[in-house]
C-alpha cells in the first residue's frame, strides 16, 4: 500500500509539473553587439588626434582616457621592452610638471590612474572631477609633447629597475616563464609577437637616454593618439 501511495503522489507531481522550457536559440555575435550602443561623438583635431566623447551625467565626474597606438610589436630587434619601458618614463613628469606625475593628477582630486603596455598599444587613464577636466587635458597633452626635457639620466635608471623588478616577479611567478616559450614558439623570429611586452633583461640594461630621445629610431615614439572621456 505504501508503495501505491507513493506512485500516486509521483504521478500527481508529475502531472502538475509544466512541460520543459525548450533550449533557448543562440543569437549571433555580431547581431548581440548591434544591439549594444553608447552614444558618442568622434572627431579629430588638426594635429590628428582622435577624440571621442561619449556623455554621461549619472555623477560629476569625468574619466579621461588616451591612447597611443605604439606597443611592443613597434620595437626593433635588440630594443625589446622599450616601449614598456617607456610608458613608465611618462609618469616621472614632464618640463613643466616636474616629478612624480601621479602627485600631479592627486592635486586635483584624481583616481584610478594608471597605465599599460600592451603589443598594439600604450594607455594611459584618470577619473578625475568634472571641474578638473580642462586640466587633466592639460596634464596629458603636456606629457604627450613635453616629457623629453623631463628624463634625466637618473630617471632612467629609476624606471628601468621598476620594470625590470616587474619582470622578475613575473618570471618568478608558477609558470611564470612558459609566455616566452609561447610567444617564441607560436610566431616565428622577426614576427612583431615573437617577443614579449616586458622585454629582456639585457636589452633593458642597455636602454640609454640617446635610445630615449630618439626614440623614432627605436619604435617608441607614439604617431596616432586616440583621447576619449564621458562627458558630465
Amino acid at each position: 500500500m505504501r508503495y501505491l501511495s507513493r506512485f500516486a503522489l509521483l504521478a500527481a507531481a508529475t502531472a502538475l509539473t509544466s512541460p520543459a522550457l525548450a533550449a533557448p536559440q543562440s543569437v549571433p555575435i555580431p547581431t548581440l553587439v548591434k544591439q549594444v550602443t553608447i552614444p558618442h561623438t568622434v572627431f579629430k583635431l588638426k594635429n590628428g588626434l582622435t577624440v571621442i566623447v561619449a556623455e554621461d551625467h549619472k555623477a560629476p565626474i569625468a574619466a579621461v582616457s588616451v591612447w597611443y597606438n605604439v606597443g611592443s610589436k613597434d620595437e626593433p630587434k635588440g630594443k625589446t621592452g622599450f616601449a614598456h619601458l617607456f610608458e613608465h618614463l611618462m609618469f616621472n613628469g614632464t618640463e613643466n610638471l616636474p616629478g612624480d606625475f601621479d602627485s600631479w593628477l592627486q592635486k586635483i582630486g584624481a583616481t584610478d590612474n594608471n597605465g599599460s603596455t600592451w603589443f598594439d598599444r600604450t594607455n594611459y587613464f584618470e577619473t578625475v572631477p568634472a571641474g578638473a577636466l580642462d586640466r587633466a587635458m592639460f596634464m596629458e597633452s603636456d606629457r604627450m609633447g613635453h616629457l623629453l626635457g623631463a628624463v634625466t639620466e637618473g630617471v632612467l635608471d629609476n624606471q628601468r629597475g621598476v620594470v625590470q623588478n616587474e619582470k622578475r616577479q613575473g618570471d618568478s611567478r608558477p609558470g611564470g616563464l612558459v609566455q616566452y616559450e609561447v610567444y617564441g614558439t607560436l610566431f616565428p623570429d622577426g614576427h612583431p609577437y615573437h617577443h614579449t611586452t616586458i622585454g629582456s633583461m639585457e636589452d633593458l640594461d642597455a636602454a640609454s637616454l640617446a635610445d630615449v630621445s630618439n626614440g623614432s629610431a627605436t619604435g617608441t615614439v607614439p604617431t596616432t593618439r586616440c583621447w576619449s572621456w564621458p562627458a558630465t
